[in-house]
């Protein structure tokens, strides 16, 4: 099996970076964009997905320091979901 993901796009935020005792974690929204011609009217439209990344430990730090609000990039990496359980003790999954 393969787990792999390539995206190109902009980031949303600046990235979010927390030290923990062994470790450090950035987290930041990346989006990216898709354009197609619509058949109907011939006209150019564009489609924007929008990602949770999260980066651990040197990437981290490399994040922090190099990456803000906008910046451009390349992100190659593994999609991870997870079931949590928010305030409101509902369930929820983020990917």
């Amino acid at each position: 099996m393969v787990n792999k993901v390539i995206l190109i796009g902009n980031l949303g935020r600046d990235p979010e970076v927390k030290q923990f005792e062994n470790n450090s974690k950035a987290s930041f929204s990346l989006a990216t964009n898709e354009t197609y011609k619509d058949r109907v009217t011939g006209e150019k439209k564009t489609l924007t997905e929008w990602h949770n990344i999260v980066m651990w430990g040197r990437q981290a730090e490399i994040a922090q320091q190099f990456l803000k609000k906008g910046s451009k990039v390349y992100i190659e990496g593994k999609i991870t979901s997870r079931k949590y359980t928010d305030s409101n003790n509902q369930e929820r999954f983020i990917t």
